[in-house]
């Protein structure tokens, strides 16, 4: 039976009395390589409205306690013969922005190994510049970013030049990445941004936004959005803000919005990048976490999705797509 997830009054997140090791799914501890890593990046410098996403991580893998190991896409119980690993924590460490940018992509970065698949957990979503820089020496990157395809979940486009003076801010993120010279940036859910990030996806070829008003009302261009996933050819990195998903399966996010995805859509979506035949996810995170304490519906929706991608690469793995 997995854990039960309690909320003590004098912490500032939900923990587990049985999660002595904080392992995600309550999973015990095994000794050698992993072949699957949880990685928690628990960052928030930048974050412009609700705040708590530095407490998200710790909360999503405590919610994980109650997440079914049993998946039918996967047929069997996890972890399934894989060893699936929760690291300890990034530490925190820098005293300015870029010396924590810098820290989180160290902490990442010995993990980039090709043989394991990394799952980080954040944070506010302006890690995902760290996370981009980790992957230089990825066997399938070798330092071309040209190789890189990002696939992006998200209610904001996170494709502003700056934010109050800051270009690294949660709302630049993906700008932040595309400074690399991805390949290319796939996005969906988006249903807030400005003029400036509307212009820019309406004139960067390398960039392709399928919008929530268009996905939510219109079947065939839904269709279309998995159909584009499915054909991604070499690497991929997959970032799932959470906000992404509609503000009322999501409510303590740090920024929620209305109109968004459904849960099953964010399945559909994780479920369709991961089968591309000639595409590889080589990591993936899911960030914008925040602690909901009435009921921790926002952290465990958050932990169920982190255990699809989970479950997903196994599947890969298996059919020999990893």
């Amino acid at each position: 039976m997995t854990p039960n997830p309690q909320y003590h009054n004098d912490l500032p997140r939900f923990v587990a009395e049985e999660f002595v090791d904080g392992n995600f799914l309550g999973l015990p501890s095994v000794s050698g390589d992993p072949d699957i890593v949880v990685l928690q990046v628990p960052y928030e410098l930048t974050t412009s409205y609700g705040q708590g996403t530095e407490q998200g991580p710790a909360a999503c893998v405590a919610a994980s306690g109650q997440v079914e190991l049993f998946d039918p896409v996967l047929g069997q119980d996890l972890p399934a013969g894989y060893n699936i690993h929760t690291a300890p924590e990034w530490d925190g460490e820098g005293s300015t922005l870029q010396q924590q940018l810098s820290g989180i992509s160290k902490y990442l970065k010995k993990w980039n190994n090709g043989k394991i698949f990394p799952v980080i957990l954040g944070g506010e979503h302006g890690i995902l510049p760290a996370v981009i820089e980790s992957l230089q020496n990825h066997p399938d990157v070798e330092g071309d970013y040209s190789k890189l395809t990002v696939v992006q979940i998200d209610a904001h486009a996170d494709l502003r030049t700056q934010l109050d003076g800051e270009p690294f801010s949660h709302a630049c993120a993906a700008a932040r990445a595309m400074d690399y010279g991805l390949k290319h940036l796939y996005q969906v859910g988006v249903r807030a941004f400005s003029k400036e990030e509307y212009d820019r996806i309406n004139s960067d070829s390398n960039i392709s936004t399928y919008f929530a008003a268009e996905v939510l009302t219109n079947h065939n261009k839904w269709r279309e959005w998995l159909d584009v996933l499915r054909a991604i050819e070499g690497p991929i990195h997959l970032t799932v803000d959470i906000d992404g998903l509609d503000g009322s399966i999501v409510p303590a996010t740090g920024t929620p919005v209305p109109g968004g995805l459904s849960f099953w859509q964010a399945v559909e979506t994780i479920e369709a990048v991961f089968s591309a035949p000639n595409g590889r996810v080589i990591s993936m995170d899911v960030n914008e976490i925040v602690p909901q304490e009435d009921t921790p519906l926002t952290q465990f929706t958050a932990a169920m999705l982190a255990t699809k991608g989970i479950i997903n690469h196994i599947v890969a793995r298996q059919s020999g797509r990893w």
